[in-house]
Formats: structure tokens, sequence, C-alpha cells
């Protein structure tokens, strides 16, 4: 099984929803380190989240309806990318600043 998992167009991705996904502490995390590795995709099991695996499921699911990472379920896992490129594209600067701002806010 290979699946990707809905994710909106960049046309569809609302500011407020973006903010509201990072004002987690927890997920703010998940992006911060997505931006430190390669654009590749990377398991979602190499990530800090809480343990409970429907939590952990939530926490992606809001990742992804905000249209912050893709997600696809592969076999037993599932793995996801930050939609980098597409971000800069729509929202110039804003990841960048979040990383800015959390370093001089942790």
């Amino acid at each position: 099984m290979n699946q990707e998992l809905t994710v909106p167009d960049m046309n569809d991705v609302s500011l407020s929803e973006v903010l509201k996904a990072l004002a987690d502490k927890g997920r703010r995390g998940v992006i911060l380190d997505l931006m430190n590795r390669s654009s590749e995709e990377h398991p979602c099991s190499s990530f800090e989240l809480p343990k409970a695996k429907s939590t952990r499921t939530h926490h992606w699911r809001v990742l992804r309806e905000a249209g912050l990472i893709t997600q696809r379920e592969a076999g037993n896992g599932s793995f996801v990318r930050l939609r980098a490129h597409e971000f800069e594209e729509c929202f110039p600067g804003l990841l960048q600043s979040i990383r800015d701002a959390n370093k001089n806010c942790v």
C-alpha cells in the first residue's frame, strides 16, 4: 500500500490555519526539524511527538490540513515532507521568520 494523503492546494492554504498549526510547540518543533533536514521525505517515526498514536496522528493531520507538509502512507509507516518551496512562493519568508522567532523566544 502506497497512498499519498490529501493536502490543500497552495491557493487554498490559509495563513490563519498555518499559524494555528504552528502555535503548538510540538508541531512547530516538527516544522523546524524538517527545515534542518533534506527536502526528501522522512519517516514520521523519526520526529519527537507524544507517544500515543492517536495524538501523533492528530498532529500530522493538523500540519497536513494546514498545508505545511505532504504525507504518504507506505507499508507499516508513513513519511512526511515539508512543502518549503511551495510555502516560500506563497508566503515569502514565513518559515524563516518562524525559525528566527523560535531562536529568540524559546
